[in-house]
């Protein structure tokens, strides 16, 4: 058993999973949320989202006495904390919005004691914690530590056991010791260094898989002007021992790859060019699929209002809809003062947009052309009910359909 007494603020994507990571793992641990709803779900025995093994963690987390609250003073006394916000960014400047962050940490700071450990895994901008975070850090001394999150949904739970982490701090006692926390449940290599330099390296891996993914999405439209397969190509392509192009999509969603590189692009406007030239082109592909289908709607004769979105979520068999580019496409159709098109995605369990429905035949009853945007095992797995339907995959997971088109 771990000597520490750890609290888990903010009971989303990642806290949830690592609040139950560390407690199936020995730690004495207790989850805070403001939002008393969650924490009654979670008080009540249920997870509050689907992810793949996160019920059988839940399980062993309760037997090993994880508990939760949405009461401020119940986590006073404890001695780390490890704040797991959102840090969404500005939509007009691209800088990081640490408000989520900054409000986080006051209130732990208002209730923990003297020589508390605070970690920040929230994804935040090189220097957010010396901007934003420590000059809060007043009469009473605390630690601060910055060790980002790296797990994806839909592999939540193997992520955080087997993935590398990084610990930032001001120095190798404290490293050590939050080293030691996280190796309850983490069995990759833990590296410390420096808060900035882990703030840096969180975001310059999404940002590097952003680019590559650019990369692929630009081959798309020069192909499609030459008339090649791009498919082919990055295939062929990929055989070349250097060369790891990533497949090409609708765009990119999520709170990490669609969201990371604009810190970089809002703190350095002059040196990140390439950063948001890939942004640019990964935020384009929804209207470019939009574009994409309206010809083969056209071509065929088929009316808008028989136009349908196979998914919503960001991500293949997940319910995260976060920066999702279906609803950058409803947006956009929106902004033309276009009527959404009828979506459905069986992750989705209520209605988020209009014009959605919630049961698959009734949106094959409603469509003709069926514009699949995520490759769930769902729709892998409907070839047969989807087989009269005019087909435009844009995650190349379909194959010996009739009328099929992709990029």
């Amino acid at each position: 058993m771990n000597k520490y007494k750890v609290t888990v603020i903010g009971m989303g994507y990642i806290g949830l999973p690592t609040s139950l990571a560390l407690a199936y793992g020995g730690v004495d641990v207790l989850g805070y949320d403001l939002d008393s709803k969650k924490i009654n779900t979670l008080q009540s025995g249920k997870t509050t989202f689907k992810e793949k093994g996160l019920d059988e963690l839940f399980a062993g987390a309760l037997q090993n006495g994880v508990k939760f609250t949405s009461v401020l003073n119940d986590i006073a006394n404890r001695d780390v904390f490890i704040i797991s916000v959102p840090t969404p960014y500005d939509r007009d400047d691209k800088k990081i919005d640490p408000s989520y962050v900054v409000s986080a940490f006051n209130s732990v700071y208002s209730v923990c004691k003297e020589k508390a450990i605070i970690i920040i895994e929230s994804t935040i901008s090189p220097g957010t914690i010396d901007r934003f975070v420590r000059p809060l850090v007043k009469e009473k001394a605390i630690h601060l530590v910055h060790c980002p999150e790296r797990i994806i949904p839909g592999n939540m739970i193997y992520e955080l056991k087997h993935n590398s982490r990084t610990i930032g701090c001001d120095n190798e006692e404290i490293g050590e010791i939050v080293k030691s926390i996280y190796q309850s449940f983490c069995d990759g290599n833990i590296v410390i260094t420096s808060i900035k330099v882990a703030e840096m390296t969180k975001v310059v891996e999404n940002t590097f898989r952003d680019i590559n993914i650019a990369f692929a999405n630009e081959l798309v439209k020069i192909c499609e002007k030459a008339g090649i397969d791009v498919y082919e190509v990055i295939r062929i392509s990929n055989m070349h021992p250097r060369v790891n192009i990533l497949q090409p999509g609708p765009g990119v969603g999520g709170h990490c790859i669609s969201v990371d590189p604009w810190f970089l692009v809002g703190d350095y406007p002059e040196e990140a060019k390439l950063v948001k030239q890939a942004r640019l082109i990964n935020d384009s592909m929804p209207s470019y699929v939009l574009k994409r289908v309206k010809e083969i709607a056209n071509k065929l004769g088929i009316k808008e209002e028989r136009i349908g979105i196979y998914g919503l979520t960001y991500k293949e068999n997940v319910d995260d809809v976060r920066e999702s580019p279906s609803l950058q496409m409803i947006e956009y159709l929106e902004s033309m003062n276009k009527k959404p098109f009828v979506s459905y995605d069986p992750w989705v369990e209520t209605a988020i947009v209009p014009n959605q429905t919630l049961s698959f035949d009734d949106f094959l009853n409603k469509v003709d052309l069926i514009i699949v945007m995520q490759n769930h095992s769902h729709i892998i797995n409907a070839k047969e009910k989807i087989s009269g339907k005019v087909i435009f995959d844009t995650k190349h997971c379909l194959e010996g359909l009739d009328k099929l088109y992709r990029y």
